[in-house]
């Protein structure tokens, strides 16, 4: 049965950037079933290739379980082009190609996650990879199938909460667990699907996780934030502080574990589908929880500070806190660790009505509504409340291939009713209505490919009852490539793009501190659109033995918007602010896997990948927090049933920092993995045993707003099991 509202892209079009295809070439006789986690991949309605969406990344089901994670960012960040946020070990975003936030849209199936992971980067993404059947990872002009907010670029999470076909067995389970010791972590997911007689297939799944305090290597706060708490300490000491300097010196020594930072979450879905023919209809319902610590400043915590005898102007300030007599204390401490509680109920439909044979082949439409609120608390106390209630549809009419001309074109509309409650509510309650057309279109000249794609859409971002503000915005984003094929399995090709994006409510409206960041953010209400212009050259392919993807990109920002530390503070926090001026943007990613040594019971290849990115603003400095150079290296063996692989990742020093922003040290990760598939034919096992950082090295992601006091994880050994039968 055929399903155009997901065509994979053909492999001459996208050569993997993972070792997928060097899995291939390392066993031509087995190819394990893996219906539970599939490649990662790019699919695009009715096209079978998109060369346009030239920064792709593909990824295995055993790559996948390797980099297991409880958050998206982390699971994708071994990919070129690709890094976390990294705030916490229950929250980190991807990072593509250098953006995030309101850049990278996160999607589930195609729609919006709707919820408030965008509004700051403590904010977890309702996405659990335990129940997760594949990802779609793009860069550069996605913005034409996304969005304009995917100016960045897009993750999009596939589930199979509804079914994308009827089983033709009685019926079928995947599964996965998982244990580790870094973090004591103990998960697992499970995922089952039955036909209810020939045109019917139920799914339902289910998914729990559990994680203890981190353990890291060496102290928690960095060797300059060490410094500068045990200058601070020294200070409260002169004053006469004593017990304020204790707490000081305490947090500086602080190590091999990261206070505060469990985590817990599970989740439940299920979803039924009809299917005519090449017609379906399916609906699906998902509920997710998640609980996890935030941490805090060593030896500070998360606190609220305000100058002796300073009137409080600012509404959403608690006014028990203005009553408080500080006394000669210069800040007050929290009674608890600040932790956060989520919850989200989301409804999907899916639909394809086929067409026949005419201009157009199918009509398919997608749909999804969430219910999320998100609560943090300061101790048992709750803080602030933020609820998020939203729709986002797309209706795509898909054309028929004739004579090598191909394409879509399609609508969508999204709604986001936000609000938030509470002494740190620092969004002002809004609501965000959007409207898009877009087009998609491939010619087929023979060893040339022609793509072409638009999207107009207007937002509408409404703060009237709260702020008396309201602003609307027309953005219109662009596309054309041109690829040409040296050989029928290696293409190069270059691409031109011009994207727009509307400023987000958090970016106009934001006015207050948070506290889960330590934060005090101020937006700014007359920003305007942010555009980008694009280049970007590519080659991917098989050349010999070898497989390579590699792209070189450059992008001109007009008005670019970009959180910046000021230096100064409000409420004892860090003042961040939304500004706006040009900015420019250059960088290259790319992989080649390359098979070594090969005999009939013995394969071994070489993998290796590597991503740079360089983003200054108009002014000659730096954008804040871009990753630095980042290289891995890997060996990769397969012998009989096992599959071992050895691999080192680098991380260069990121001393091109803006004005308030401090640097990052270079670091590098050795990580080995063993797998075992006992198993052959449709039914999959796989149970693996790993080692990552075997050297127990400190690392801090720059791109972290908490790098000084979240290191990365230390040694960890980790046992998962996953299976499909």
């Amino acid at each position: 049965m055929k399903f155009s509202t997901c065509l994979l892209l053909s492999a001459a079009a996208l050569i993997p950037f993972h070792s997928a295809s060097a899995q291939e070439e390392a066993s031509e006789h087995r190819e394990p079933a893996d219906d539970f986690h599939g490649e990662i991949v790019v699919a695009a309605p009715g096209l079978e290739r998109l060369d346009l969406l030239a920064g792709t990344s593909v990824i295995a089901g055993e790559e996948l379980q390797r980099n297991l994670d409880g958050q998206i960012g982390e699971v994708l960040a071994k990919l070129p082009g690709v890094s976390a946020s990294g705030f916490a070990p229950g929250v980190s975003r991807p990072i593509l190609r250098g953006f995030g936030g309101e850049r990278v849209r996160v999607l589930t199936d195609g729609v919006g996650a709707i919820d408030a992971s965008s509004a700051s980067d403590d904010h977890a993404v309702t996405v659990e990879p335990l129940i997760t059947h594949k990802v779609e990872v793009l860069r550069g002009p996605a913005v034409l199938l996304y969005g304009s907010q995917a100016i960045g670029g897009a993750v999009n999470v596939i589930t199979k909460r509804i079914p994308p076909a009827v089983p033709d067995e009685p019926i079928h389970i995947d599964a996965l667990a998982s244990v580790d010791s870094a973090s004591n972590r103990r998960e697992g997911g499970l995922s089952v699907d039955v036909p209810l007689g020939t045109s019917v297939a139920f799914h339902v799944d289910g998914s729990y996780r559990k994680t203890d305090n981190l353990e890291i290597p060496g102290f928690a706060a960095s060797e300059g934030l060490r410094a500068d708490l045990l200058a601070q300490a020294d200070e409260e000491e002169e004053e006469g502080h004593l017990e304020e300097a204790e707490e000081l010196r305490e947090g500086v020594e602080a190590r091999d574990e990261l206070p505060n930072s469990w985590t817990e979450t599970y989740t439940l879905g299920t979803g039924i589908a009809f299917f005519s023919d090449e017609s379906n209809f399916g609906v699906s319902f998902d509920y997710y929880d998640t609980n996890y610590g935030i941490p805090g400043l060593p030896g500070v915590g998360h606190v609220h500070e305000h100058e002796e005898g300073e009137e409080e102007d600012h509404d959403h300030v608690d006014e028990d806190h203005e009553d408080e007599d500080h006394g000669d204390e210069e800040h007050e401490h929290e009674e608890g660790d600040v932790s956060i509680g989520m919850q989200r109920y989301r409804v999907d439909l899916r639909g394809a009505l086929d067409l026949g044979d005419g201009f157009f082949d199918s009509l398919q439409t997608r749909w999804g509504y969430s219910d999320y609120t998100h609560t943090e608390f300061e101790g048992d106390e709750i803080g602030t409340v933020f609820d998020v209630k939203g729709v986002e549809g797309r209706v795509e009419l898909v054309q028929s291939n004739r004579n090598g001309w191909q394409g879509s074109i399609g609508a969508q509309y999204a709604h986001t009713d936000f609000s938030a409650l509470g002494a740190e509510a620092f969004i002002p309650s809004n609501k965000t209505d959007s409207y898009a057309v877009f087009a998609l279109q491939e010619v087929d000249l023979d060893l040339f490919e022609l793509e072409l794609g638009g999207r107009y859409e207007h937002t509408d971002v409404d703060a009237m009852q709260s702020l008396g503000i309201a602003r609307d915005f027309d953005t219109f984003s662009g596309a054309a490539g041109l690829s040409y094929a040296l050989t029928d399995q290696f293409r190069l090709g270059v691409n031109g793009s011009r994207a727009e994006r509307a400023p987000s409510a958090q970016e106009l409206f934001a006015d207050g501190p948070h506290i889960a960041t330590q934060q005090f953010e101020i937006g700014n209400s007359a920003l305007e659109t942010e555009g980008a212009w694009g280049l970007e050259g590519y080659l991917r392919g098989a050349l010999g033995p070898a497989t390579i993807s590699a792209s070189i990109y450059h992008n001109w920002f007009d008005g670019f918007i970009y959180l910046s530390e000021t230096g100064d503070e409000e409420d004892g926090l860090e003042v961040f602010e939304f500004l706006q001026q040009d900015a420019k943007q250059f960088g290259l990613e790319g992989q080649i896997t390359v098979p070594l040594y090969r005999t009939d019971g013995f394969t071994l290849l070489t993998d290796l990948r590597g991503d740079y990115t360089r983003a200054t603003l108009s002014d000659g400095s730096p954008v804040p927090r871009i990753p630095p150079l980042s290289l891995l290296g890997a060996l990769e063996g397969r012998f009989g049933d096992f599959d071992a692989r050895a691999e080192v990742q680098w991380f260069d020093e990121q001393t091109r920092v803006s004005e308030h922003e401090t640097p990052t040290e270079d670091f590098a990760f050795v990580n080995l993995s063993l797998a075992w598939h006992p198993l052959t034919g449709e039914e999959n096992f796989t149970l693996m045993l790993q080692a990552d950082n075997v050297f127990d090295v400190e690392g801090r992601r720059h791109s972290s707003f908490t790098k000084e006091f979240v290191p990365l994880a230390g040694r960890n050994f980790k046992l998962s099991a996953r299976a499909s039968f």
